[in-house]
This record gives C-alpha cells, sequence and structure tokens, in this order.
C-alpha cells in the first residue's frame, strides 16, 4: 500500500547535517535559495531522467465493481485485461474500487501536514536501520551515494490487529497525533479490503478461482507507506526514487497529479500518468513466485 506525493520544482533543495548517529540527513526545507544539491544525490549520467517525456504505458483500467457484480461479460472482459497486463508488464488500473473519495483525500491532506513538519518532529518517530516502520529522509543512514530524493513515512497493519495504525503513532507522537493514527488506521482498513477484492480478480484472471489467492492473503501483514517527493533545484541530477522491482506481492497505489511514476518495458522507460479516480496496481515479485 502506498501514497505518492510530488511537489512541482521550487526552490527548495536539502539541508547537510550530521547526526551522530544518522550520518547525513535530508532536509527539505532547507537551502531554500541554493542552486546546488549535496553530491550524494547526484546520480551516474546513464541513470539520469532523460530529457525528453517518455512515451505513455498502455495499463488497462479495470471497473472494479463491474467484475465484482458477476455479470459474465464484464467478468470476462476484466479478467482478459488483467491476464494481459500480468503478461506484458505486471501493471493495471483499477476504478470502481469502492474507497470513498472523502477519505483519498484526507489522507493526502494528512500527509502533507506531516511532511511539512519540521525535520526535528519528524525525526521523533524516525526510522532505524534494519527497521520497516518510521520516518526516513531519504536513505541517508543505509547509503552515500545515489540517494534518492525522497522522503518517507512506513508503518505496518495487520487486519488481526485491532487499531494497530492507530496505536503506533499514539505511542510513538503522543496524543496529538490521535487523529492522524485515525486517519491512516480507516484508510488501511480500506486498502486491506480493496487488496482482497484484487486478489479475488487476480485469481480469476489466472484461473484458480476467485478465493484461492484471497484466502490465502487474508489477514497478512501489510505496509503501508507515505512517499514524498519535495521540489529540487536540479530534477536532472537525481531521482525520486531509483530503478527497482517491488519485493512484496502486490503494491496498491494513489499517485497525486504530478507525473512520475514510469514502467521499464521492451527497454524502454514507460510512464503512467495519474488517474485521481484509480488506483495502481503492480504485482510484486513475491506474488509471481507464488502463481
Amino acid at each position: 500500500m502506498s501514497m505518492a506525493k510530488h511537489k512541482k520544482p521550487s526552490s527548495q533543495t536539502t539541508k547537510e547535517t550530521k547526526d551522530d548517529h544518522k550520518g547525513l540527513v535530508f532536509d527539505a526545507s532547507f537551502h531554500q535559495n541554493q542552486t546546488n544539491i549535496p553530491q550524494e544525490f547526484i546520480w551516474p549520467d546513464h541513470e539520469r531522467p532523460c530529457p525528453d517525456p517518455p512515451p505513455l504505458l498502455h495499463v488497462p483500467c479495470i471497473d472494479l465493481n463491474s467484475f465484482l457484480s458477476g455479470d459474465p461479460q464484464s467478468v470476462s472482459k476484466a479478467t482478459d485485461l488483467v491476464k494481459q497486463a500480468c503478461l506484458d508488464h505486471g501493471f493495471f488500473l483499477v476504478v470502481n474500487h469502492g474507497i470513498d473519495s472523502s477519505l483519498l483525500k484526507l489522507a493526502h491532506e494528512t500527509m502533507d501536514f506531516f511532511f511539512g513538519m519540521s525535520l526535528e518532529e519528524k525525526l521523533r518517530i524516525g526510522r532505524n536501520v534494519g527497521e520497516h516502520c518510521g520516518y526516513a529522509s531519504s536513505f541517508t543512514n543505509r547509503f552515500s551515494s545515489k540517494l534518492p530524493w525522497k522522503e518517507t513515512l512506513s508503518f505496518r497493519y495487520c487486519a488481526e490487529s485491532s487499531n494497530i495504525v492507530q496505536s503506533y503513532f499514539l505511542n510513538a507522537l503522543g496524543e496529538e497525533f490521535n487523529k492522524f493514527g485515525k486517519v491512516y488506521q480507516d484508510y488501511c482498513e480500506a486498502m486491506s479490503n480493496l487488496s482482497l477484492k484484487v486478489m479475488e480478480l487476480l485469481g480469476t484472471s489466472l484461473g484458480v478461482g476467485p478465493k484461492h489467492f484471497r484466502e490465502f492473503y487474508e489477514g497478512n501483514d501489510s505496509i503501508m507507506r507515505l512517499n514524498y517527493y519535495p521540489p529540487c533545484q536540479k530534477p536532472d541530477l537525481t531521482l525520486g526514487t531509483g530503478p527497482h522491482c517491488d519485493p512484496t506481492s502486490l503494491t496498491i497505489l494513489h499517485q497525486d497529479d504530478v507525473q512520475g511514476l514510469e514502467v521499464f518495458v521492451n527497454e524502454k522507460w514507460h510512464a503512467v500518468p495519474p488517474n485521481p479516480d484509480a488506483f495502481v496496481v503492480n504485482i510484486g515479485d513475491t506474488f509471481m513466485v507464488s502463481s
């Protein structure tokens, strides 16, 4: 489960500070008038963003509500599209997914609030090396070169653990973050339900039936991650996220209105333009092995 938030270029860059325990710290609110970025964030020439706009990727858009209605024609259309997407590149969109638009709006607004806080405040919930949960200012505590121009906030969700998300923020940040935690508790519960519907779609598409993957993954843990890509003075020198494959079973991403997601297909990078009404579904390595 992921959310991505980009900001259009402005005069923000980074702060090179040293923490005795964590090394270089990425602070997007510092050096607002600086025109250069730290060397650690500069990528090799052959890995930098291409100056030309990438071609668009043909990603099928699945009407999830129509699929779940059981209408034979709708089921056949959806499963054929998903099967082909899995063979081609592993990406598809779902619309009419049942996630309330007001919850999505609130989740994005709450995300803006968190990443708008000072670095000192965000580091109260900092992620330590080897841990999966917490705030990370780039990957400065893990790498010293080719750093991604981003901040993340990650936390665990488990359907069988009541209020796990809300309790996490309450324990880490105090009572004033109780409403913050409630937003993402509600969001994670909604996303968990959505993921099981997607598993029904995948099971039907792959010919093993709607219950096969749903029953296997029901109750499993998930990681929710908020990805924030701050403004950058030199966007041609760095990347928000480097090339990678998702190691998980399933990634469900909601983008903001700034294009940034790209998929490598047939030896070329292709863009997946934002669609505020849709979630991007990416089949991860674990699912490919298990299926």
